[in-house]
């Protein structure tokens, strides 16, 4: 065997010495949930500061041949008693991590101990054994082995920006904030973007009382845009949104600060607009004061226990706890269960050696890597033990894993999921899902398993003629009808007594839980809605219709939202305290669509077209400024490039396809804003629905001049995680504006096919053989019959507070999983539920 000293300086130009900026994964595992603390310790590559556990650090030798690594190891300290007079600790007063104010991390709580392992041999080097080596050796590899302890790990400097980001600074627009004495009162509910009639993700403009959509997420999510457009063509800076006002404040956002912010006057400048709800007393904690009870009591299995049981912990594969690492039970809750579903064990659980094996040089960004990793652990059993100290947990905490790096891939570049705030459930399911959707476009797609098509049809009131669509769906939303509660008459006694209460100025009663009838819930879902202003191509004008949806197709599992959250008459969103009597076996099949039926005369088509968008490259006669290396310019023989997206929405809302074309052509592609515009002010033109014919010698728009690309913008663009043809792309299609093309790149992220990448970086035909994904949506189908085998529930006042727990029927056995608790359940409150999961039933 080599000298230590002489293999060290064999190796010494792979020893690096970390700089402010680099990311030391040095508390968890890149492929599984070990670390410092488990048996084996964790070895942190000294080149790459990635870490990994006993099982996985050989396979990162052999693969890459690094040598060494820094193995750190700790001990839990025994705990010594509590000086009296001592000082208690200082209560937090702000959401935030190791800062003032914030929560204390307890470092002193374990021993470590670290060295230096060289590989293949595993030959150890401590501090004191650097000391008889030479300069150059003792001074490079100490520095890294200082400086490696030192550092911040990536999860601790996440978690730190997560928490410390919910400070916020008063808004330099507040004092004198100018608002129009324009008459403009805002109703409590009923709120819709004034330009597309979006009806989620509102923001109020508090100088004008406009009401707009906020902006569109990297995933295709959120809005359109519409309130940033509003800033930009006006000024006014301040919107708060809609649905986040209660009596101690709100979510107000400065466009010209590009920063959510504190305004102190927000009571006066609601009030301008007819909302005068923040002067209501305070009668409850403010939202942080809950957020941080809730954060430090999480460990309380009384909060949520089955009422008057006591339930019986399990451990071993399959029953697996979560760490809550901060408000993160909603992701605890839907990864539990969509690893119940053989889709996702198969192709992550089941594939993870596959995955592992192709990984990038940094796992850490790589989707597949990750969710194999989360799933194999969930059902293995490896981590599903009791934990450590027993007697300080006899509620039957287990030791379980804590997805830091899952949640950090997930939620990265989402303005919801990368912080430490409480989110939807269900908008998670469906974040998570668009995920998979995106990185498993060319090869097996577990979300599938939830994919179903609905069909939407709707019925001209003036002609009686009918217009069929389909679209894909994964979720059914259920309406919650409280006016079919079967003890409506107690609430409505209850409700006379709360006001006559109220006008005395004594307590109001308690009320009462609603009743629904799970039948009155599909009822409602079925029941036909009436469209207005609907733009009919057979009269060719506006009038009423009516629209009916309907299962096309029955996905093998199926996913039902009970609608419980809205908002109160004082504007305070709220959650509606009701029980259903959700069955545990289902029969959908009467919702079935059937089609267009004989004798129903079908509307004039109004689908979108099969347009060419600014990222595919058209190849056939050039432009008069074209050659065969650049047919940016194309010919006015060819099809206008133009945004399919604009044309879609416009298409939907019921206008011709031909002046849904013209209108986006004529605006030059800049969004939905000025395309909706354009179809207002041309609706009497004689030619308004006339094939669009272009002018002579014109190109078309958002098509441009050869130019030298940035290699600036490229390189920005590139290290988003982007792949250069998709760079490329993004910066022709948008005049090579570095800003536009980044929105313009998250924008179109499903329609990138060609050049797909995965969150490792590398293009999916690379990932999955270049295979080409097969031409529209893939859907199962199949009975409508369902057996219920999981559901989420929801405790708390509405989805930005509160507790998540799932329960799972697990051979015959329902389990409730409460983070790190998994517990035998004795009483599933079933009729409690707010998402529940079926699957289709077997003879």
């Amino acid at each position: 065997m080599a000298d230590v000293s002489e293999v060290l300086m064999s190796v010494l130009s792979t020893i690096r010495v970390p700089r402010p900026g680099d990311r030391v994964h040095k508390d968890e595992c890149v492929f599984s949930f070990a670390n410092p603390e488990a048996e084996g310790g964790l070895y942190v590559c000294m080149n790459s500061f990635l870490g990994f556990g006993a099982q996985y650090v050989e396979r990162h030798h052999n693969k890459n041949g690094q040598r060494a690594y820094l193995h750190i190891k700790r001990t839990r300290k025994a705990q010594k008693d509590e000086d009296a007079n001592s000082d208690s600790p200082k209560k937090p007063i702000r959401l935030a991590i190791g800062i003032e104010g914030g929560f204390d991390i307890e470092q002193e709580q374990y021993e470590e101990e670290v060295k230096v392992v060289l590989f293949p041999d595993k030959q150890e080097v401590t501090l004191e054994d650097l000391t008889t080596m030479p300069d150059v050796v003792r001074e490079r590899v100490s520095l890294s082995m200082t400086g490696l302890v030192s550092a911040d790990s990536v999860s601790h400097t996440i978690q730190v920006q997560q928490w410390d980001g919910e400070v916020r600074q008063e808004s330099r627009h507040a004092a004198d904030l100018s608002q129009l004495d324009n008459g403009v009162k805002i109703p409590p509910s009923g709120w819709k973007c004034d330009v597309c009639g979006l009806e989620e993700n509102l923001w109020m403009n508090l100088s004008d009382g406009k009401i707009l959509c906020g902006r569109r997420y990297f995933d295709g999510s959120g809005g359109n845009n519409h309130a940033l457009a509003h800033f930009q063509q006006t000024g006014y800076p301040l919107a708060v949104k809609l649905g986040t006002i209660t009596p101690d404040g709100a979510d107000v956002y400065s466009y010209e600060e590009d920063d959510m912010v504190l305004d102190s006057k927000l009571p006066e400048h609601l009030s301008h607009f007819g909302i005068d709800m923040m002067t209501m007393e305070k009668t409850e904690r403010t939202m942080t004061e809950l957020e941080i009870a809730a954060n430090q009591r999480m460990g309380e299995w009384e909060v949520i226990q089955e009422s008057g049981a006591t339930l019986q912990p399990l451990t071993g594969p399959g029953f697996t706890g979560m760490s809550n690492l901060g408000n993160s039970c909603y992701l605890n809750s839907v990864m539990q269960v969509l690893f119940t579903v053989p889709d996702f064990q198969r192709k992550y659980a089941s594939n993870i050696e596959k995955i592992f094996a192709n990984a990038p040089s940094d796992p850490t960004h790589d989707f597949k890597t990750q969710v194999a990793k989360l799933g194999h652990a969930l059902l293995s059993g490896e981590y599903s033990k009791p934990a450590h100290d027993s007697e300080d947990n006899p509620s039957g905490d287990q030791v379980g894993i804590a997805p830091r790096m899952f949640k950090a891939l997930v939620g990265r570049g989402h303005p919801e999921f990368s912080t430490n705030r409480q989110q939807d459930a269900q908008e998670f399911f469906l974040h998570f899902i668009n995920m998979v959707e995106r990185n498993c476009r060319y090869g097996e797609n577990p979300s599938e398993a939830f994919r179903f098509l609905v069909e939407e049809r709707i019925v001209c009131q003036q002609s009686n003629k009918v217009k069929y669509t389909q679209r894909v769906d994964y979720i059914v939303q259920l309406p919650v009808p409280m006016e079919q509660a079967t003890n409506a008459d107690e609430l409505q006694e209850v409700e006379q007594k709360r006001q006559e209460a109220e006008a005395a100025g004594v307590p109001p009663p308690p009320t009462p839980r609603a009743y629904i009838p799970f039948d009155a819930c599909l009822d409602a879902l079925s029941e036909p809605e009436t469209l207005v202003d609907f733009w009919s191509s057979a009269v060719h004008a506006k009038t009423t219709a009516s629209k009916t949806t309907s299962f096309a197709s029955f996905p093998d599992y199926l996913v039902i939202q009970i609608k419980k959250f809205t908002f109160g008459l004082d504007w305070v969103p709220k959650k509606l305290d009701v029980s259903i009597d959700v069955p545990e076996t289902l029969d959908l099949s009467s919702l079935r669509g059937t089609g267009l039926q004989p004798g129903e005369e079908v509307l004039p088509e109004v689908a979108p077209p099969p347009l060419m968008t600014p990222d595919v490259e058209v190849k056939g006669i050039l432009g008069s400024h074209g050659n065969e290396d650049d047919d940016s310019l194309y010919s006015p023989l060819l099809s206008p490039v133009l945004d399919d997206s604009t044309v879609s929405q416009l298409c939907e809302m019921g206008f011709p396809l031909e002046a849904c074309r013209k209108a986006v052509y004529c605006t030059g592609n800049t969004g939905i804003d000025a395309a909706m515009n354009w179809v207002m002010g041309h609706m009497d033109d004689p030619d308004f629905s006339a094939p669009m014919v272009l002018p002579c010698g014109s190109s078309a728009p958002g098509s441009t001049p050869t130019e030298t690309l940035s290699e600036e913008h490229l390189a920005t663009i590139v290290s988003m995680g982007f792949g250069r043809d998709q760079a490329t792309r993004a910066l022709r299609a948008t005049s090579n504006v570095l800003e536009r093309a980044v929105d313009w790149i998250f924008s179109h992220l499903d329609d990138l096919e060609s050049m797909e990448v995965s969150e490792g970086g590398r293009s999916a035909a690379e990932s999955e053989g270049g295979r080409e994904p097969p031409p529209g949506p893939r859907v199962r189908d199949g009975d409508g019959k369902y057996e219920l085998f999981g559901f989420i529930s929801h405790m708390g006042t509405s989805t930005m507070c509160g507790h998540y727990v799932c329960h799972i029927k697990k051979d015959e056995q329902w389990v409730i999983f409460n983070d790190q608790k998994v517990c035998a359940s004795e009483k599933p409150p079933k009729d409690l539920g707010y998402l529940y999961f079926y699957r289709r039933a077997t003879e």
